[in-house]
């Protein structure tokens, strides 16, 4: 199977239908995006509309034999956020269900790695519930560093879900100075 992961700044084709059909199977998968149950498509198409039209939002996204399957985000912070300037935050990193076990999400955490690192950022910030075994695997595996648990993140089918939060030093901090 042929896999593929690529910056987009616009939607072709079945793009958007295919982005939204993959996040509606991860959400129902248990993923997250802050959702329990996925919403109406048109909910889902505004999002994905909304990310591409965000100028410090960088959307990556992940294909299987040519179907977007996945995606990860970069969040450049605003020109208000002087002194975090040099860190990026890691958001909607997922592989629909039907598409996993074929490095989808290693190679999209790779591809947010060299654009952060490619437009100067030194860190990069996420987090992640608990539950999502796999993720964290990952991120571990890749050298992200644990630095705290917020105990309740999520609030998911009447339970408290904790959520962890991670950094990677993309970048020697001393480039800053």
């Amino acid at each position: 199977m042929a896999t593929r992961v690529e910056r987009i700044t616009e939607f072709r084709h079945a793009d958007l239908y295919e982005l939204c059909s993959a996040t509606e199977d991860a959400i129902r998968d248990g993923i997250g995006f802050n959702w329990v149950v996925p919403p109406g498509s048109d909910v889902l198409e505004a999002y994905w509309k909304g990310v591409l039209v965000v100028p410090d939002r960088v959307l990556f996204v992940a294909r299987l034999d040519g179907t977007l399957a996945g995606s990860v985000q970069l969040l450049k912070p605003g020109i208000s956020k002087e002194t975090s300037s040099f860190c990026v935050s890691m958001e909607a990193h997922f592989t629909a269900p039907w598409a996993r076990g074929h490095g989808l999400a290693k190679k999209l955490l790779e591809a947010a790695e060299r654009e952060a690192r490619a437009q100067g950022f030194s860190v990069i910030r996420l987090s992640v519930r608990e539950t999502q075994d796999r993720a964290i695997k990952l991120y571990e595996d890749h050298g992200y560093v644990h630095w705290g648990t917020l105990p309740y993140y999520e609030f998911v089918n009447a339970q408290m879900i904790a959520g962890r939060f991670y950094y990677k030093n993309v970048d020697p901090l001393t480039s800053l100075i």
